[in-house]
């Protein structure tokens, strides 16, 4: 599903029509809420959260902070744990590189596995007891509405270029929850990229800035035209970090959040590019969701978050609200 462009204007005919359905969907929240008895692990859970529908930066922000971890405590064992979106196991699962794929376990899942042990459930909780029988440190990829499991800190992590949007509720607009709700749960703000809507001037909570800074080899860039393609929640993010690595854009082509790709979908993309004389490229999170045929033939933007105060970080990870 791609976001529809009216979430991310000023409030018009369709988010006005839209917004009672909006607050149905807050009271169903706040009802699973009330009537959930969340599961506290033995060690220490982090919650990397959004409340926006799509993507905002939660799975890059689950490895720095996994590397950021690390770097302070070497003998950490840090798993992660994620619900397994698109992929067809329901779990509790642990990912094996060499067995599964996007189709069993969802692509963010192959992506953190390749970091650090990843568990995938629809049953946060019952996931949870499984990845912490040999984790020192969970970091939770999504579950911020999931009222089963009670994290230790939470953080919100918000791309700093679009904001909360129009400010309404799902179907009305972007948010998986109102702000003030959200806001009574949350530790922290992650703030990725520059404060467009000048969000943190309204926040009574810490904010960490950080920043996603797009990796290429040097010889790519000896022929930087390229076809950009890219299934995730708002690609034309992926096309604007194609720019500032020194890309020339010269066609692109969106799919839809998640997408699993076909051969001729490939085939067309792979011919198209041939006749424009340019390269593929690609997300990670679509990469793992290609089949080992056509990967030759693109290349990968990798992308690295970077927080800007790592110390404050850490700080607010040592408070520990719970």
């Amino acid at each position: 599903m791609k976001a529809p462009a009216f979430w991310y204007r000023k409030r018009g005919i369709a988010s006005l029509f839209l917004a009672p359905i909006g607050h149905f969907y807050r009271i169903a929240g706040l009802l699973r809420r009330a009537l959930a008895k969340p599961y506290k692990a033995s060690i220490p859970v982090i919650c990397i959260g959004n409340i926006v529908a799509g993507g905002a930066g939660k799975t890059p922000t689950c490895l720095a902070l996994k590397k950021l971890l690390l770097k302070r405590n070497p003998q950490e064992r840090i798993v992660f744990v994620t619900r397994g979106y698109g992929g067809c196991e329901k779990g509790p699962l642990r990912v094996d590189l060499t067995k599964h794929t996007a189709k069993d376990v969802g692509d963010e899942a192959l992506l953190l596995a390749q970091a650090a042990p990843c568990w995938i459930g629809t049953d946060r909780a019952a996931t949870i007891r499984e990845a912490e029988k040999e984790s020192s440190v969970i970091i939770m990829d999504d579950g911020m509405q999931n009222p089963h499991v009670l994290p230790t800190t939470t953080f919100l992590v918000v791309d700093g270029t679009v904001g909360f949007g129009n400010g309404q509720l799902i179907p009305a607009g972007p948010l998986r929850e109102t702000l003030n709700d959200a806001f009574s749960r949350i530790d922290a703000v992650v703030m990725i990229g520059k404060d467009k809507q000048r969000i943190t001037s309204h926040l009574a909570k810490p904010v960490c800035s950080a920043t996603l800074r797009p990796g290429l080899s040097a010889s790519f860039l000896n022929h930087p035209k390229v076809l950009a393609f890219a299934g995730i929640g708002r690609p034309s993010k992926f096309y604007d970090s194609c720019r500032v690595a020194g890309l020339t854009i010269v066609q692109t082509q969106d799919f839809p959040d998640h997408y699993t790709y076909t051969d001729n979908d490939l085939a067309t993309l792979t011919e198209k590019a041939a006749q424009l004389g340019v390269r593929l490229i690609t997300t990670t999170k679509d990469f793992v969701r290609i089949p080992n045929a056509f990967q030759s033939n693109m290349a990968v933007l990798e992308i690295e978050l970077v927080f800007e105060d790592e110390m404050k970080l850490l700080n607010l990870l040592s408070q520990g609200r719970n």
